[in-house]
């Protein structure tokens, strides 16, 4: 089998902010020539795919500015430092949406952009929820959106649902968390 690897040679951080970090390496190509690669740096995250006892699951609806249009979307949220996914997972669910879950089941992880961003989101299955008190972060303003699950299939199938993330989470509920 051939040999893929870049090596990394030399690199810069072009961008540190609060969430990303962008870089700006040279590498040695498998070829022996060098090139430049681009990239952003992120923490990591998780998305939760929150289904009552009778089928519903539970969605937001939030304005995201680089599209400056609202999404709807499974909650969602960036790790902390040391925080292990599962953690992060349950504390994103109450925050954002008021709810809890009695059952956890890790879905799998998607990459969202190979190309320019490490960025990992872990998926999770919540069942058994409880209605409990939202803690919104400081300027974050979502509604929660309680649906059918088959609607929310239908709503990826029509264009109405197209985050990547909750498309793969909600797809990978349906073709494997039920079985």
């Amino acid at each position: 089998m051939k040999d893929l690897t870049e090596r990394f040679v030399s690199g810069e951080l072009v961008f540190d902010g609060a969430l990303l970090k962008v870089h700006r390496d040279l590498v040695r190509l498998p070829d022996g020539s060098q090139g430049a690669r681009e990239y952003i740096r992120h923490p990591g995250a998780v998305a939760v795919v929150p289904l009552f006892d009778d089928g519903r699951v539970l969605l937001e609806r939030q304005f995201r500015y680089p599209h400056r249009r609202e999404f709807i979307e499974v909650p969602a949220g960036k790790l902390e430092h040391d925080e292990p996914h599962v953690d992060t997972a349950r504390r994103e669910l109450l925050e954002e949406t008021g709810y809890s879950a009695a059952e956890w089941k890790r879905l799998g992880v998607i990459h969202t952009a190979i190309a320019y961003t490490d960025e990992a989101i872990e998926l999770f299955l919540a069942r058994k929820l409880e209605k409990r008190q939202a803690n919104l972060d400081q300027g974050e303003f979502l509604e929660v959106v309680i649906l059918e699950f088959a609607e929310a299939i239908r709503m990826i199938g029509d264009g109405r649902i197209t985050d990547a993330k909750t498309v793969a989470a909600l797809l990978w509920t349906e073709k494997w968390a039920f079985a």
